[in-house]
């Protein structure tokens, strides 16, 4: 069967947007652990627009806003971007949200989902195959040197890659296509590199207007790229600029760290049983406004013989995690956590930050 995912670099404008969301909330969270913020940032043609809420200890909104612009002038400058109209509009949390919150309830209803699977046990990622791969195209085209607003895409099918997109700015399709070709032979995945997939390097031609100048970036925007491309449903809501106060990020990342122990801890468990082992897990959390306790908890584990578990959470023998809004935050530690890398590479599969979530729970 053909699956297809896609990647995007740190140059893309959805993706400036969202690392400077996410600074924003790391400089804020550095300051006061229990600070509330939703930053959303549109940024385009000239402009940003910086708006959402803010509360934070001993800062008022004037201070909120004028360390929030410090801030994204020291993101610009970092990145070479030219300062353009830089707009900032915050406000405080509503009281009538922070009162649900600071009772130990979710911020607003929302559904979430999480995935683990064994396609990508050998490189630690846990994630399909056909993201690992896009994403890892990228990084590997960005690395060598094409630091560019880019994308790449890979289709898989019968083990093998059949199809290779790859489109950046101020890049030659030689390059390109000198680059995939080094990638296709040099990458740790496991899938039959022996066959020819089909290239398409910047297929539409070379380009040079790129990020900003081109298109416009808003928060959120990529949330296949920072879920799970297409192996798995998406809630919906965006991790760029929320606290973990927030379920859309914190259960996201719970959802993971519970699909993540259940496939290892079966695996590692029925192995020893010589018994099947689960392929892959999913995770599905709901939680309404103001209620601490998730109004669904299902896993769905997918095993070797090509059999389904449908189960609730709180039925399996392996699960030891509290996944109420508190919970997860003290568990996992989201308080301390720097969330602005998460924004260039994905928050999934990278071993290399250490972040708590990939780590299995045991109890």
């Amino acid at each position: 069967m053909k699956r297809t995912a896609e990647f995007v670099t740190p140059k893309h404008p959805d993706k400036l947007a969202d690392q400077i969301a996410d600074r924003i909330l790391d400089f804020f969270l550095k300051r006061d652990e229990n600070a509330r913020v939703a930053v959303e940032v549109l940024a385009g043609h000239g402009a940003i627009h910086i708006i959402g809420e803010v509360t934070v200890a001993d800062y008022d909104s004037q201070e909120v806003s004028d360390i929030t612009l410090e801030v994204v002038r020291e993101f610009l400058k970092e990145e070479g971007i030219k300062e353009p109209l830089i707009d900032v509009r915050l406000a405080a949390q509503s009281g009538e949200i922070a009162a649900g919150v600071d009772a130990g309830g979710a911020g607003d209803q929302g559904i979430i989902y999480g995935m683990a699977t064994k396609e990508t046990a050998n490189t630690g990622e846990y994630l399909s195959l056909d993201y690992c791969l896009a994403r890892s195209l990228c990084r590997f085209i960005y690395e060598q040197g094409y630091k560019e607003d880019g994308k790449t895409q890979v289709t898989i099918d019968d083990g093998k890659i059949t199809t290779i997109v790859a489109s950046f700015a101020n890049t030659t399709r030689e390059d390109l296509e000198r680059l995939i070709n080094e990638w296709h032979r040099t990458n740790p995945y496991e899938y039959d590199k022996t066959a020819e997939p089909e290239i398409l390097a910047n297929p539409a031609g070379y380009w040079s207007k790129s990020g900003w100048e081109a298109d416009t970036g808003l928060t959120g925007r990529k949330l296949a790229v920072d879920n799970y491309g297409g192996a798995c449903p998406c809630g919906g809501g965006a991790f760029s600029g929320k606290d973990p106060s927030k379920t859309d990020r914190s259960a996201a990342y719970a959802a993971r760290q519970i699909a993540l122990t259940l496939l290892r801890q079966a695996t590692t468990d029925n192995a020893a049983k010589e018994t099947i082992s689960p392929v892959v897990v999913h995770v599905r959390l709901a939680y309404a406004i103001g209620k601490a306790e998730p109004v669904d908890a299902t896993a769905i584990i997918a095993w070797e013989d090509g059999t389904t578990t449908h189960c609730e959470l709180k039925d399996l023998e392996l699960f030891k995690f509290d996944t109420t809004p508190r919970g997860i935050i003290k568990a996992l530690n989201l308080t301390k956590v720097k969330y602005e890398p998460t924004a260039r590479w994905g928050a999934f599969g990278r071993p290399a930050l250490q972040l708590p979530w990939e780590e299995i729970n045991n109890g």
